[in-house]
């Protein structure tokens, strides 16, 4: 396990990065977890699908995939590979400070 320090807060991660206590994530915390990932500044879209994804983390108890969140956030699948390059489902959740969703490599 990692704590970050550089440009995000120190918080407990795993070997990818990913928040090892989701009750850590904060607003602050994804702008600088956004910009540690080379993203950002957050845009309402971005906010759009990290609310997205960590309400319907909370009501299904597990991080939506990537078809999830294009068909149910309002955010298609080519601005989610536009807000989030280079896998926009994990890296959406690490920004929301969820785990790795489940068929993410």
């Amino acid at each position: 396990m990692t704590t970050m320090t550089d440009t995000v807060p120190e918080v407990e991660t795993n070997e990818e990065g990913f928040l090892v206590n989701s009750d850590q994530w904060t607003p602050e915390l994804a702008e600088a977890l956004a910009a540690d990932a080379g993203i950002g500044p957050l845009t309402e879209k971005h906010w759009q699908v990290i609310t997205f994804c960590r309400e319907d983390a909370a009501q299904q108890g597990t991080p939506p995939g990537l078809r999830r969140i294009s068909k149910l956030s309002g955010v298609n699948m080519k601005e989610l590979y536009q807000l989030f390059p280079k896998g926009p489902g994990k890296l959406a959740a690490k920004v929301s400070g969820l785990p790795k969703p489940q068929g993410c490599i």
